[in-house]
């Protein structure tokens, strides 16, 4: 017989989490108590936010529900590391979907977790690998962790930064939020130091440390961290005038192509022209036009001409190279 009040209410609410109905008898049973203390904990239950649903029958059923607000969970040992190991896994790889909410509920769960537990959850990690896409880099979980704690927690983040150029550096900043572009996981803060706002690859980033100095956030110039974060990207990157044309009718053209780079102009019935103000590496929009599927000339700019050429070139020599081994 549970006699412990907190301790039954504890396992009663574990019971009723798992998804089916609980006839009031066999919870009576369960916790070695009468169908009335039952009665008297689910609402206990009820008062502090629990949507505990009853039915009516001759033994009567007892079930959670989904309410307006989302209230505490009580996991038992296996489910907590089921979770802090997926979580772990989606937060080091920067995968899609996986956002600072994620990692905000790692930092809290792996606040809790008993040594035991988090042992079991490092033995798991490292004993697994996850299929990722794309080339983002690996990060260790713990560096999220610390940082997410401190954006929610209003707390200086002390780091050390290595550049794109290898320059290293040590950083005290102001944590505003974490923004995972699918491939990488960035950190918008304002830089104590340099009296400004920055972002910084969380890759690059290594020793991070909780300050323990709490601060009032600043307002962000964009009022959103992934717009500031796409504007900076923006401003690092090379702009050009593109100008192409495709020997394909303009809607055959439109079809594939990527809705950010605009819409082709028709010349005649079976060819049309693009022309868009692009960012980023020349290489990649070479490869980016050739998967078209269409015929097509680029006319401007010049360097990107001389891109293609030189793209056409190697891949005719790799094919050249795989006939002649065959």
């Amino acid at each position: 017989m549970t006699t412990d009040t907190p301790a039954r209410l504890l396992t009663l609410l574990s019971l009723l989490q798992t998804p089916r109905e609980w006839p009031g008898g066999e919870l009576a049973d369960r916790l070695g108590v009468s169908r009335r203390t039952i009665r008297r904990d689910i609402d206990r239950l009820r008062e502090l936010g629990y949507p505990v649903q009853a039915t009516l029958g001759a033994d009567g059923g007892y079930r959670l529900v989904a309410g307006k607000a989302m209230p505490p969970l009580v996991l038992d040992d296996e489910e907590a590391v089921a979770i802090a190991v997926g979580l772990r896994a989606g937060a080091g790889h920067a995968l899609e979907g996986v956002d600072e909410a994620s990692v905000r509920a790692l930092a809290k769960l792996e606040q809790v977790l008993p040594g035991r537990l988090r042992h079991r959850v490092s033995t798991l990690q490292a004993a697994t690998t996850p299929l990722t896409s794309g080339d983002g880099a690996t990060i260790a979980p713990e560096t999220l962790i610390v940082m997410a704690s401190t954006v929610a927690g209003h707390e200086r983040l002390r780091f050390a930064y290595r550049a794109a150029d290898g320059t290293e550096s040590r950083r005290v900043t102001e944590p505003y939020r974490l923004v995972s572009t699918g491939r990488r996981w960035y950190l918008v803060a304002y830089d104590l130091d340099r009296a400004d706002w920055r972002t910084f690859r969380v890759d690059r980033v290594s020793e991070p440390f909780a300050t323990g100095a709490r601060f009032t956030p600043r307002e962000l110039p964009t009022g959103s961290a992934a717009e500031y974060l796409r504007r900076s990207m923006h401003r690092t990157l090379e702009s050009y005038d593109l100008v192409v044309t495709f020997a394909a009718p303009a809607e055959a053209v439109a079809a594939r192509l990527p809705g950010w780079l605009g819409t082709p102009e028709p010349l005649d019935e079976g060819s049309c022209r693009l022309r868009a103000t692009v960012t980023g590496a020349k290489e990649w929009m070479a490869v980016r036009l050739a998967l078209l599927g269409h015929e097509f000339t680029v006319q401007e700019p010049a360097e990107l001409v001389e891109t293609v050429r030189a793209l056409g070139a190697r891949l005719s020599r790799a094919a050249g190279d795989v006939s002649d081994g065959s």
